[in-house]
């Protein structure tokens, strides 16, 4: 009997030597502010020697439209061209295709 008490004992004596761990989600994520440096303002300016390497964001966006477009088209073609095969077949009286 003497041995469940000892343990017991035991653990809560570890669960208080334990440091309580502060509750992550009451932390805040980011730290204090602080004002940026000299070189932190200056990489975040605009530099002219990079104007040419701009996004080319709206070039992107139109040929992903051209493309879903003529995805659409194929599609569109290629299901026509099967349901006239089905229905050429089923005019000339074959039951089976293969």
């Amino acid at each position: 009997m003497a041995q469940p008490a000892f343990l017991s004992s035991l653990r809560s004596r570890l669960r208080s030597l334990q440091p309580q761990a502060p509750l992550s989600h009451l932390q805040p994520r980011r730290g204090f502010h602080v004002e940026l440096g000299a070189r932190e303002k200056a990489l975040l300016e605009d530099d002219t020697a990079l104007k040419r390497f701009k996004s080319y964001k709206n070039n992107v966006k139109q040929v992903s439209k051209i493309g879903n477009i003529l995805t659409g088209a194929l599609l569109f073609a290629c299901g026509y061209e099967i349901i006239t095969l089905a229905h050429s077949f089923c005019a000339s009286g074959v039951d089976r295709i293969m």
